[in-house]
């Protein structure tokens, strides 16, 4: 990979770090296919259990690089057809990879930025941070990269109307209010505090882990109460019948910490 997505391995945990500072780490085609071939391989590394979010610099993402010569011969529906679908198969693979992705957001995230951090699982954000669906400010639709999906789910419908109908931008102590973030922490300890999660995270099964995060991904839009629990019976059935599940329980009653094994 190129320098334009720095990837740090600590054990179990990676580090993903959009490094395009001197554009506010927007989307070029060259970090949508980076940010696309790093998530789509996730599901065939089951040596990371966690992945950490960032951005270098003064921001997290500033959204589509709108600067980059994107001319070719094609037409400028089948250009523009493209774009939106290779960024937008971003977040599709955020949420289909099993890992949990924790997203730390400091400065602003805009537009596509915007996004990233609604893909992502758990969010938390400096004081610095403010975030907007900017699309809607130069002159297009203001729903687009799943915004119209993830913000009413997180936010309500009152706040997600209130930004994709005028693409303002909220500060980092409405984002909390909000739910949109979990919890407001100085930038200088952002990384700390994104780690120690992961760290919670590993402490769990590698399955139990993974199953959860897909339950909650299916029950967003269950069709019912009965559907819901149906998905939470067959991860629960399933990971009853593991070895990391008779280990959790050995460990619980001898007051020590598991050893899980199952990858």
């Amino acid at each position: 990979m190129s320098c334009e997505l720095l990837i740090e391995t600590r054990g179990q945990i990676e580090i993903a770090t959009l490094n395009r500072p001197e554009r506010l780490n927007a989307l070029n085609e060259g970090l949508v296919d980076e940010l696309n071939a790093y998530f789509g391989a996730l599901a065939e590394r089951k040596e990371i259990r966690v992945v950490i979010l960032r951005g270098a610099g003064r921001g997290f993402c500033a959204g589509l690089d709108i600067q980059e010569d994107r001319s070719s011969d094609e037409t400028p529906v089948l250009r523009t057809l493209r774009t939106q679908t290779s960024i937008g198969n971003i977040y599709r693979k955020m949420r289909a990879c099993p890992q949990p992705i924790v997203a730390l957001g400091h400065g602003a995230a805009a537009g596509g930025g915007l996004s990233l951090l609604l893909a992502s699982d758990v969010r938390y954000a400096a004081p610095s941070f403010r975030c907007n669906a900017a699309y809607i400010r130069i002159g297009l639709g203001g729903c687009d990269m799943a915004s119209s999906y993830f913000l009413p789910r997180l936010v309500g419908a009152s706040l997600a109307s209130e930004m994709i109908l005028t693409g303002r931008f909220i500060d980092a102590e409405r984002a909390l209010g909000a739910g949109l973030i979990s919890e407001i922490v100085d930038e200088d300890k952002l990384l700390d505090r994104g780690l120690a999660l992961a760290d919670e995270m590993l402490a769990t099964s590698p399955w139990g882990l993974r199953l959860s995060k897909q339950a909650l991904n299916l029950n967003i839009d269950a069709p019912s109460l009965e559907a819901a629990m149906a998905i939470e019976d067959r991860q629960q059935v399933i990971l009853s019948a593991t070895e990391d599940h008779k280990e959790a329980l050995a460990a619980f009653l001898g007051k020590r910490t598991p050893s899980y094994r199952e990858r």
